[in-house]
């Protein structure tokens, strides 16, 4: 409905609120917030790795994405492990990772692999350590 006077014109415009446009808007809004879930659960998602010299076992235990299959945990003999591997890229995306070999069961990464925040020192470093205790070889890939 449109009025107007001599000196007034006001025209009613039909705005954005159709069915579809709230259809729309609570899907954007309810996939954001399982991108939030996501971003807070890997946040705060962790672990530990725990080395028994005198049992001889290994276990790695970390929590991932919620669901069903949200905890991993692996556990191992210590004499199944070949090596300590270290994986050093520098460039435009440098990566420092960690892993550990185990026989029959391949590579193991230790450290985040999106984790920029060691240094190829501190992963040196960290690598001789583990590689001492566990008495096995170091490999640089």
């Amino acid at each position: 409905m449109n009025w107007r006077s001599e000196h007034i014109w006001v025209e009613l415009l039909k705005g954005s609120r159709k069915r579809g446009n709230f259809f729309w808007a609570s899907i954007l809004f309810l996939g954001s917030l399982g991108f939030l879930s996501v971003g807070v659960s890997s946040y705060l998602g962790s672990g530990y790795d725990r080395f028994d010299r005198k049992e001889g076992i290994v276990c790695i235990f970390r929590w991932g994405s919620p669901g069903i299959k949200r905890r991993v945990f692996l556990r191992f003999l210590m004499r199944d492990i070949q090596s300590i591997r270290i994986q050093i890229k520098e460039g435009f995306y440098p990566r420092h990772i960690l892993y550990m070999e185990i026989r029959g069961q391949g590579v193991i990464p230790l450290t985040r692999t999106d984790d920029k925040f060691f240094t190829p020192r501190e992963i040196e470093q960290k690598a001789t350590e583990l590689a001492y205790f566990l008495r096995v070889p170091i490999e640089v890939f």
